[in-house]
Order: C-alpha cells, then structure tokens, then sequence
C-alpha cells in the first residue's frame, strides 16, 4: 500500500492519563525494584547501595545509588523518556525501555533521577511529578530540581565523587497500608517487613551477581539500609547431597542461520533430615511454592517456582528446581515481558521438556521425598501413636476373642487354630512386643506386597495386627489424625477386629483367599487415597 499520499497527523498519548494507567501495568515491589537495580548493572555499576527511610511524619522515601557510568543531562533526558531509546548493548538488562518509569512510579508519585557522568561533570537531576503533570502542566513536562543533600551524601559515599547516579523514590503511596499512625510500631513493622522480603528476593534475583565465584556475571555488591544482600542459591550447589539428576545443553538454530543455546539442568536437593543444622535446613526455604522452574536470562532471575503449566505443585516433587538458562539472542524464541517476570515456552521444547527431560529427575525428587515422608511416619508411628488402642483392645481382648491359637513351630511361624470351622495349621508373622503394653496393635515399617495390614500373633499369645507405615493410606488418613486418640483408636479397633475376624473363619483352605482379600482392599484404599491432600508434617521431613 503507497502511504505517501496519505494525509497524516500527531496524536501524541495524554500524559494524565498515560502516566496514571502505566501505575497499574501490575508490577509488585520487590518486581519494581529488581527493574531500578537492573539499570544499575547494565551501567556497569558494581556498587548499588538501597535505603528506604521513614521520615518524622510517617512519609516513607526510597533512594537506590549506583556507581555506574551516570549520565549528563541530555542522557539522563533520554533515560527519563517513556519508551527511551534502545540501548546499545543487546545483552543489557534494561530491555523495553519503561522500567525506571513505570516501575517506579507503580508505588510513587513523585520521581527523581540525579545522574554524575564523570569526576569533572555536574550532578544534574530531573523529576516526574504525577502531581504537577496531572494539576499544572497536563502535559508530558519534566522538572529540574535541585540535588537534596541526602542524595549528594550517596554521590560521596557510592560514587567517591566519580560517575553515578541516584534514583530517588517520594510520595510513596502504595507501598504500605496507610496506617492510622503513620509513625507507630505497626507502620515501622510493616516496613521492615517490606525490607526483609526484598532482601530475599534480591538475593535470590541477582544471586548470580552477587556471588563472587560465579564468575560468567560482573559481579555486585548490593546493601540495603547499609546491610549486604548476600547471594542464594535455590540449587544448594555446595552442599554435597544435593544430586543433579539432568543436564543439558540444547542448540538452537533460526530460520536465518542464526545459532544460539540454552542450558538446562535439574537439581534435587536434601530432604530435612540430611542436611547438618536446622539453619542450613531453614536456609534452603524447602516448601511447595519453590519447586520447578528457575528461568535466567543473562544470569538474572526472570522466573521462579511453578511448572508454566506442565504439572501442578505437588509437595512430593518440592526437593526439585530446575535450573533454565539462556541469553538475550532468544528473546523472541521465549516472549520475554516488559517486566522480565515470565517466558512462554513453544509447543516442541514446552512437550520435550515435559515428556523426556524431566521425567527421570522428578522420579528421583518424589523417591527423596517419600523416603522423608517413610521416616518422618515412622518415627511418629511408633512414637507412642497406638497406646491407646493396645490398651482398649487389651481391657476387651477376652470378651471378643474367639479363636485359640498355639504358636507350633517358631522357626517358620506355624501357628495351630482352633476356630468355629474346626483346627487348622496356618502360617501367621510371629513378633515380640516392641514394648511393654504393645501387644495388638502395632506399626511397622513395610508388609509384603504393601498391604495395609496384617493378622499377627505377639509374644507367642496376643491377637494382633501389623500395620504398615509406608502405605499411602497410613500416611494420608492416620497421620493428619495421629494426635487425636479417638479417631487412631477407631481405626485401630476396625482393622483389629477385621484381623480377628479372619482368624475366626479362616482354615488352612482359604488362608490365601484372605490374604488375597486383604491385598486387594489395601490396593483400592491406595487408588482412594491418592487424591486426599498431604498431612501437614513437611517442618518434621521436609
């Protein structure tokens, strides 16, 4: 189509109403933040120093200075454009041009940038007031205020009166709820809440910069409120238990001839019970929310937790993460956001990914995991879980006892029955008790072909049954249960009775039928269960 002769006309956007709709492009705090730091590294800052302060008055500001390259004005003219220019440096982290602006003011109304673009240059400043723009000017019309004494402090102190820059945060006005108090404890806790999560999250975002053995990133050094972030690593490299179950190094190739890769490598980390202290335990953050997928692009952290709609979270898959990483030639491959917070996957490597690479490290996660979840039931089965039943059904064992029973060849667990069928030889598990008291019912930690139960004979007299720990039914319906001794002592008591009936009416004839029987519904309780959600007892395995 010829557009020459086309008649045409500007219709620039309106700033009130552009600059108020971009607060709502969905950025959360810790997300806004990590877009200022960003700009910082892709100016080659190795020095980024947060403070976020509340004044006498409750009126909370924030300042993040860098040591970067800085700007001069006609730079920092640009840096301040909506839609700025693209940067040189295709590797660069400041990606769309919009984060500084639209991240910044998602929580302010009041923006300033100062900027210093060299040890002779001034320190020159501008600011986006939502305010003046939407009261006075109506139109996109930036300020140039004097540099405040705090931020020339950071120059001196970040910068050592070389190149820099300080982006200053004011009028924060959704950042913490508005208190009552604005000064009172519960507005200060609030905020050092908000601290203390962007600790975490910068630490884990920039991980790879921070730490100084990763040596394919420039390294930084980030304090907030004077505190270093230090570096983590969700993958647990160090520690010698954790297992890395795949890797890979996938080539790519475009229809233009253009080459590039990515890398991709799955780790299971330790269940609770291994590692040495609870602080590295604690320190590993275990929990549903953290498993699957942590996506790098550049070695900073775009994406984290989650299976981008592969699998649904599943506690016993919370010990694997899954380490994605690639670099700025695959962009367009991955859709990459404005806010460098999500990819989306194409169909071939979303099906490759699923269907063979992660197949075998999630088998090896949810075998860590149930071994956790084994002895973690285990320990609390035998933990005095069953006294109560073993006391009630001993206060009635010979009121509903029926068939006699006489331990005839111990080496092979012979046992004579005596029921209302007649006399039988049949073969029964023979146990002593574990401890005093315990003589019907008792938990163990595995039964053959993972039956459910089992009749037993314990000390040579007592009628009793075996129950396995291990099976999913135990797991899902006894343990959320284990501490209310009215409900153990009535499934106790069923599966106890359920023994004692098979005793009274089995005869050397039908002893597999039962067992048979007892194998079949211990097959469909498991299948029952399967959908039932998982006790709570993660803090006790992991």
């Amino acid at each position: 189509m010829n557009t020459t002769s086309i008649r045409s006309k500007k219709v620039p956007p309106r700033a009130t109403r552009m600059m108020e709709g971009l607060r709502d492009t969905g950025y959360d705090f810790n997300t806004a933040m990590a877009d200022i730091i960003d700009n910082s590294i892709a100016a080659n800052a190795n020095i980024i120093d947060i403070h976020i302060k509340m004044d006498m008055v409750g009126e909370v500001s924030i300042y993040i200075a860098d040591n970067g390259d800085g700007m001069n004005e006609a730079a920092l003219e640009e840096a301040m454009t909506y839609g700025s220019t693209e940067r040189p440096n295709p590797k660069s982290l400041g990606k769309f041009g919009l984060g500084l602006k639209t991240a910044s003011t998602a929580f302010c109304r009041c923006l300033s940038v100062s900027s210093k673009a060299g040890k002779e240059e001034p320190i020159v400043k501008a600011r986006w007031d939502l305010d003046f723009i939407v009261n006075v000017a109506k139109d996109w019309e930036l300020l140039y205020p004097d540099v405040e004494p705090f931020e020339l402090e950071l120059f001196d102190k970040v910068a050592d009166n070389n190149s820099g820059t300080v982006v200053t945060w004011e009028k924060i006005d959704r950042l913490i709820r508005d208190y009552a108090d604005k000064t009172g404890s519960n507005a200060r806790r609030a905020l050092e809440k908000v601290e203390k999560q962007l600790h975490e999250h910068i630490a884990l975002v920039f991980g790879r910069f921070l730490d100084e053995a990763f040596t394919e990133a420039p390294n930084v050094k980030i304090n907030i409120n004077e505190v270093p972030v230090v570096a983590w690593d969700p993958f647990l490299k160090n520690n010698s238990l954790t297992i890395l179950a795949a890797k890979q190094a996938v080539p790519v190739e475009f229809d233009e001839g253009v080459k590039s890769s990515f890398n991709i490598n799955a780790y299971v980390i330790p269940r609770r019970e291994e590692f040495a202290t609870d602080e590295e335990y604690q320190d590993a953050k275990i929990n549903n929310d953290l498993q699957g997928f942590y996506v790098y692009r550049e070695n900073r952290l775009i994406h984290y937790g989650g299976w981008m709609g592969m699998f649904t979270k599943d506690p016993h898959y919370s010990l694997i993460r899954v380490e994605f990483s690639f670099d700025y030639t695959l962009d367009d491959a991955f859709n990459v956001d404005i806010k460098k917070s999500r990819i989306m996957l194409r169909g071939e490597l979303y099906n490759w990914l699923k269907e063979k690479f992660l197949g075998a490290p999630r088998r090896v996660a949810n075998e860590r995991y149930r071994k956790g979840i084994n002895n973690s039931v285990s320990k609390k089965a035998k933990n005095g879980a069953h006294d109560a039943s073993n006391k009630n059904i001993g206060s009635q064992e010979q009121n509903v006892q029926v068939t006699k029973t006489k331990v005839t060849n111990a080496a092979t667990g012979e046992v004579e029955l005596q029921n209302k069928g007649g006399r039988f030889t049949i073969k029964l598990p023979l146990l002593d008790s574990a401890k005093d008291g315990e003589f019907y019912v008792t938990a163990v930690d595995s039964i053959d072909d993972g039956m459910l139960w089992e009749p037993a004979i314990i000390d040579y007299e007592h009628h009793a049954i075996k129950i396995n720990t291990k099976h999913p039914y135990y797991h899902k319906v006894y343990m959320p249960n284990i501490n209310s001794s009215v409900t153990i002592q009535g499934m106790d008591s069923l599966l106890w009775a359920l023994g004692e009936a098979e005793l009274n009416n089995m005869s050397d004839k039908t002893e597999q039928v039962f067992k048979d029987l007892r194998y079949e519904v211990s097959r469909i309780l498991r299948r029952l269960v399967d959908d039932l959600p998982e006790p709570e007892i993660a803090d006790e395995q992991a």
